[in-house]
């Protein structure tokens, strides 16, 4: 039973999401609502980490799964995909490298904000 409210909540705050996704007039993806809406009920206090951290860790390990379909239909539209493949390789490893990069340096500052206030 824990299980499925823990669900619950996770589902009903993706469908708060999805709510806000229609009713703003902004481009930003409904998963990205949800996930803003449970980190902030998580920081205030709002949603209790217990409430849904075993569903939580479960979708995180099952996540790997959830990329097969993709990659299933890259498979299935090789053809229209074939002529910019050039294009496209370039912008994800420029990606890649970009948040690599970004990643690096905000970790970087975050170690020595800490080690700073810790002095």
């Amino acid at each position: 039973m824990r299980y499925i409210r823990q669900c619950l909540i996770i589902l009903g705050i993706s469908l708060i999401g999805e709510i806000l996704k229609y009713i703003l007039p902004l481009p930003i993806p409904a998963s990205i609502y949800g996930m803003v809406l449970l980190f902030a009920g998580l920081m205030t206090g709002w949603i209790k980490l217990e409430n849904v951290k075993e569903t939580g860790t479960f979708l995180i390990e099952i996540m790997p799964l959830m990329f097969i379909p993709a990659g299933v239909g890259l498979m299935t539209s090789w053809e229209i995909l074939k002529s910019s493949i050039m294009p496209v390789s370039v912008i994800t490893v420029l990606t890649i490298i970009t948040v690599m990069v970004a990643t690096g340096l905000v970790s970087q500052a975050i170690i020595r904000k800490s080690k700073e206030q810790r002095k």
